[in-house]
């Protein structure tokens, strides 16, 4: 069996038993017999190798050990291309129904078509959308520029794909399905990246594929799918950065005699790691995440807190003794130069067709109202986009204004109240004992898989604080990146599909309580802790339990997923059939 949990899978930055290395004098008694105690070395402490299946399982597979090779190496690549696949399927499935612009694709779908025609958003007549719907050739794009609130990158992917495929349902929800489908495979290789495990980085992208709100919002022409999907290339690209780095570091750590890798303080606080092309496409993800919605600044902040944080484990492990000093005078400014810089400009690009139609709102603010002050060696356009920019900060603060489907932060990891998108109620439908049906579009999250995350956060952050497990904190970081900054605005009107940002981050941490529920492999360095030495049956039979236990959650979360199938599809079914999927009375 492969080894799969997430404890066994790598050492730690600092804090957490890694097994002993070997002393030099240990090592030097091998030719007399001497067998030194089993442990993590150096190198693999900094760059942990991936689990590989065990021979007796390919021995029961009747596979010999050269194919077994081959599909270990195909499985690193075909198993999350597999997983996209099916996730892909999903999505596109029936992608134009229901034929409406439902929920806030009133605003999004027509600002992209104006955006991806002229540049910028039109000012649209408040009774448009029904001619769109019947006949979108008839429309004509207002020339008078509107107000909008958002940056425009979400809007120019949306738009893209309405470009290919016209002013559709299909269309303006084309692109966000497919970066819906990417990020299954992005969750796939991230997880398999972080937990050292093709099998539980897999496990994770179908977890991302079997939620019910990321579904929806894949098939859903809003702008938090599309921040959702550049905050988790940000995310991925840091990660291939941090094993990039730690490389770097054991490739110039001395080795000894006995060929066994040494820390030493010299290298460790010294060492200058030089160019670091995937945190600069880090910048450029985050960058791309403002673009399309100013919460994506707080994300870039705690991503770039954790890296740091990365590169003092680095260190530390290496052999540094001044480790923050070392951090302050070798790393912390490439790393902000590499993501801030590159943030801010990847923003200001994304004003370009506001910049150069002239025609956008406020765009000659700076040559009308805006007229003196002490700014005006800048550039008209800058001192015009920061009115704008100032102007929309002041509407989203103040947007106080109820709804009816607004929710706490405090209930979104819970589903307290989830948000309608299109509701149609349909007669003469058979089955139902009123004679109707329902037909609904619900943004939730399949429950069983966000309650068990519930217990998944608690068992990370018990990882985090009380065993340093770099990775625990990583997952804590991207949902609190997403989740704690609404805390803030806890008057504002605020919905949770916002959660759907941090929906991969939960994924992840179920993962890795079903790791730790399947317990490790024999031959891991945890093995003798767990009693998981080879044929100890107490070892065996927790093993057992663990996978049946896991595969068990498993099996309910995709079972789950199927059954509220049809309120994420707008699927008509009877009204008892939608009642009985109402489980909170919060959700009707």
């Amino acid at each position: 069996m492969t080894s799969t949990a997430p404890e066994a899978r790598q050492g730690q930055d600092a804090g957490e038993p890694h097994g002993e290395e070997p002393a030099s004098w240990q090592q030097r008694l091998r030719r007399f017999g001497h067998s030194p105690r089993p442990g993590i070395g150096l190198r693999e402490r900094l760059v942990p190798p991936y689990t590989r299946p065990g021979a007796q399982l390919w021995a029961v597979l009747g596979i010999s050990p050269p194919l077994a090779g081959r599909l270990v190496r195909w499985s690193a690549w075909g198993g999350p291309l597999l997983v996209a696949l099916v996730a892909g399927v999903l999505r596109f499935w029936n992608l134009g129904s229901p034929h409406a612009l439902i929920f806030d694709e009133t605003y999004y779908a027509k600002d992209s078509w104006a955006l991806i025609n002229q540049g910028y958003e039109g000012d649209w007549p408040k009774d448009i959308d029904k001619l769109i719907l019947e006949d979108p050739s008839k429309v004509h794009i207002p020339v008078d520029p509107g107000y909008v609130v958002h940056p425009p990158v979400g809007k120019w992917i949306i738009g893209l794909g309405e470009h290919f495929f016209g002013f559709t349902p299909f269309g303006w929800r084309f692109m966000v399905a497919v970066l819906g489908t990417l990020s299954v495979l992005m969750l796939c290789r991230i997880g398999r990246r972080l937990f050292r495990s093709t099998f539980l980085g897999c496990l994770a992208g179908t977890l991302l594929a079997v939620d019910g709100l990321h579904f929806v919002m894949s098939r859903t022409a809003l702008l938090d799918l599309v921040l959702m999907f550049f905050v988790l290339a940000a995310f991925g690209a840091l990660l291939i950065d941090r094993d990039w780095a730690r490389r770097r570091l054991a490739a110039a750590l001395p080795v000894d005699e006995e060929g066994v890798l040494r820390p030493d303080a010299e290298v460790a606080e010294n060492l200058r790691l030089g160019w670091r092309p995937w945190r600069i496409t880090a910048g450029l993800m985050l960058g791309l995440a403002f673009a399309t919605k100013w919460n994506g600044l707080y994300i870039m902040v705690g991503f770039g807190l954790m890296t740091v944080l990365w590169d003092v484990g680095a260190r530390r492990t290496a052999g540094a003794v001044h480790t923050y000093t070392a951090v302050l005078k070798r790393d912390l400014v490439p790393a902000f130069v590499s993501t801030v810089p590159v943030a801010i400009l990847t923003y200001l690009v994304s004003w370009t067709g506001w910049i150069v139609t002239g025609k956008g709102y406020y765009r000659n603010w700076a040559e009308t109202d805006g007229r003196g002050g002490n700014w005006t060696w800048l550039p008209d356009w800058l001192r015009s986009l920061w009115h704008y920019e100032y102007q929309v900060y002041e509407f989203h603060v103040n947007l106080t204004s109820g709804h009816t489907y607004q929710s706490n932060p405090w209930s979104w990891i819970v589903l307290g109240r989830p948000v309608s998108y299109f509701w149609e109620e349909q007669p003469g439908c058979a089955g139902s004992g009123t004679g109707k049906c329902a037909r609904e579009v619900l943004a939730i999250g399949t429950p069983l898989l966000w309650w068990a995350a519930c217990f998944a956060l608690v068992y990370v952050l018990w990882r985090w604080f009380f065993r340093r497990d770099w990775r625990a904190g990583a997952i804590a970081c991207g949902v609190a990146a997403g989740w704690l900054p609404w805390f803030f605005y806890q008057e504002r009107t605020i919905f949770l599909f916002y959660a759907v940002v941090f929906v991969p981050f939960l994924c992840l941490a179920v993962t890795m309580m079903i790791g730790a529920m399947l317990g490790p492999a024999a031959g891991t360095g945890t093995k003798r802790e767990l009693g998981l030495m080879s044929g100890d049956p107490s070892g065996e039979r927790r093993r057992t339990l663990g996978a049946v236990a896991a595969g068990v959650l498993v099996l309910l979360i995709i079972w789950n997923f199927i059954y509220f199938w049809p309120i994420y599809t707008g699927t008509p079914i009877p009204d008892g059939s939608w009642r009985n999927r109402m489980w909170l009375d919060t959700w009707i």
